[in-house]
């Protein structure tokens, strides 16, 4: 796995600049963010908040493009095998901590 642009990889940098640079997706990415922050919990012992936060934002947007990819190609073929070939090489965690960056923890 090669790094692109200081991101993990080509798909994790494409879907990160895809939800910048649509205002209306940013917005809603940072709002969730700023909601996990305030609400989200370590399920295990193990975890730190910090952790929890990134994973419950990272699984959010999985899920959501995950949705989104599944509306877009329902049958199977080629096209819905390469998009989920690249969905699969997408470090949302990474695209999770670069929105959480941003959110003002109130003390």
């Amino acid at each position: 796995m090669a790094e692109y642009n200081g991101w993990t990889n080509y798909e994790t940098w494409l879907a990160g600049l895809w939800l910048d640079n649509d205002q209306g997706s940013y917005e809603y990415w940072q709002e969730q963010a700023q909601e996990v922050t305030e609400t989200a919990k370590p399920e295990y012992d193990w975890e730190t908040v910090e952790t929890a936060r990134v994973k419950v934002l990272a699984e959010m947007l999985e899920s959501s493009i995950d949705d989104q990819a599944g509306e877009l190609m329902p049958e199977a073929g080629l096209f819905s095998d390469l998009l989920n070939a690249a969905l699969s090489e997408i470090n949302w965690r990474e695209i999770a901590e670069h929105y959480l960056a941003d959110v003002e923890v109130e003390a």
